[in-house]
C-alpha cells in the first residue's frame, strides 16, 4: 500500500488556522512552532483554503508573508509546501532550469518520475507561472542525448497500463544493442523505449534484458553510458521498478554525499508527502539501516530540523 505522511486534518478550520498564523507572524519575534504546527499537519488542498482565509481576514497573501517573515532553509520549506503540487514541481523545474547553474539532478527527480497526468499540470502550471514553455526552456538550457530524453519525457505520452509480452524481447534485443554499439542512433533507440513504453512492459523488458544478456540493465547502461544522460537513464529504470526506493536512494546521497544537499531533501520530502513518503520511509530504513528521521536529525538543526522532521512523519521506532 501506497502512503503518504500528510493526511487531511479531521475537523478542519481554516478561519482559525488563518487567525492563528497571522498571529504568529504578526507578534515582534514570529512564532515558528505555531507554523510548523499547522503547515505541516494539513493537506494541501486544506493549505489552500487557509491562504484564501488568511486573505479575506488580513487582505494580505500568506506567501508573500511567509517570505518577508521567514529566512533560510525553513522559508524554503514552508514556502514550498503552499504551492500546489504541480505548481511546485514548475517552480523547482523553472529555478534548475534558469538558475545560474542548471541544476540537472533536479531535472531528472521530476521528469523522470511523474505519471502523464503530473507532467501535464506541470507543463500547465508553468506557462501559467512563468509565462514559458517548459519544453523550450528545456531544450535552451540543456544538450545532447540528455536533452533528448528530457524533451520525450516532458511530452507525458507513456503507454499507461499496456503490456505485450510478445515485443518484450525485441525490446530487450534493441536496448542490448544500444548497450554494445552507442551509437547516436541506438541512444534514441534506448531512450525511446525508456520514455514511452509502459512501466508494464518496461518490466518485462529489463527481465528479458537480464536473459538475454545475462546483466541487469542499470549494470549495463553504468557500463555503457556516462554523464547526465547516464544519471537519467538509470533513473527512469529505477522508477519503473520502484519509486519509493528511487527517492529513498536519491535523500540518502543528498544527506550523505553532499553534506546534506538541502534543496534535494527539502524537494522529495514535500512532494512526495502525499504520495509515498512512508513508503520512501520503510526503504530507507530497509537499505540503510538508519531511518530517514535519525539522519535529518543528525544534519539539521533548529526550526529547520522540526520541519523536516513533522513532514517525515518520525514514529516511536525512528528516535
Amino acid at each position: 500500500q501506497i502512503q503518504g505522511t500528510i493526511f487531511p486534518a479531521p475537523n478542519f478550520n481554516p478561519i482559525m488556522d488563518a487567525q492563528l498564523l497571522g498571529g504568529a507572524l504578526q507578534g515582534i519575534s514570529c512564532e515558528k512552532d505555531v507554523l510548523i504546527d499547522i503547515l505541516t499537519q494539513r493537506c494541501n488542498s486544506q493549505r489552500l483554503m487557509i491562504a484564501e482565509a488568511y486573505r479575506d481576514m488580513y487582505g494580505r497573501d500568506l506567501v508573500t508573508d511567509l517570505k518577508e517573515n521567514l529566512s533560510h532553509h525553513f522559508k524554503e520549506v514552508m514556502v514550498g509546501l503552499m504551492y500546489p503540487p504541480a505548481s511546485y514541481d514548475a517552480h523547482e523545474l523553472w529555478h534548475a532550469l534558469k538558475g545560474v547553474d542548471t541544476e540537472e539532478k533536479c531535472l531528472i527527480d521530476i521528469l523522470a518520475s511523474r505519471s502523464n497526468m503530473e507532467i501535464f499540470q506541470m507543463k500547465e502550471a508553468y506557462l501559467m507561472q512563468y509565462n514559458n514553455d517548459l519544453q523550450q526552456d528545456i531544450d535552451s538550457e540543456t544538450s545532447g542525448h540528455f536533452r533528448d530524453t528530457l524533451m520525450n519525457l516532458a511530452q507525458g505520452t507513456r503507454m499507461e497500463g499496456y503490456a505485450d509480452p510478445s515485443t518484450a524481447a525485441q525490446d530487450a534485443m534493441i536496448l542490448w544493442e544500444a548497450c554494445q554499439q552507442k551509437t547516436g542512433e541506438h541512444k534514441n533507440m534506448l531512450q525511446m523505449i525508456l520514455c514511452n513504453k509502459s512501466y508494464q512492459q518496461l518490466w518485462m523488458v529489463f527481465q528479458e534484458f537480464q536473459n538475454i544478456s545475462g546483466q541487469d540493465i542499470v549494470d549495463a547502461i553504468n557500463e555503457c553510458y556516462d554523464g547526465y544522460f547516464q544519471e537519467l537513464l538509470v533513473a527512469i529504470v529505477l522508477c519503473v521498478r520502484d519509486k519509493p526506493s528511487y527517492f529513498a536512494y536519491r535523500l540518502y546521497n543528498a544527506i550523505h554525499d553532499f553534506g546534506f544537499h538541502n534543496k534535494t531533501v527539502i524537494r522529495i520530502l514535500i512532494a512526495r508527502s502525499e504520495i509515498d513518503l512512508m513508503n520512501i520511509r520503510q526503504r530507507y530504513k530497509e537499505r540503510y539501516g538508519k531511518s530517514l528521521f535519525h539522519d535529518i536529525k543528525h544534519f539539521a538543526s533548529g526550526h529547520y530540523e522540526s520541519a523536516l522532521l513533522a513532514i517525515c512523519a518520525g514514529d516511536a521506532e525512528d528516535y
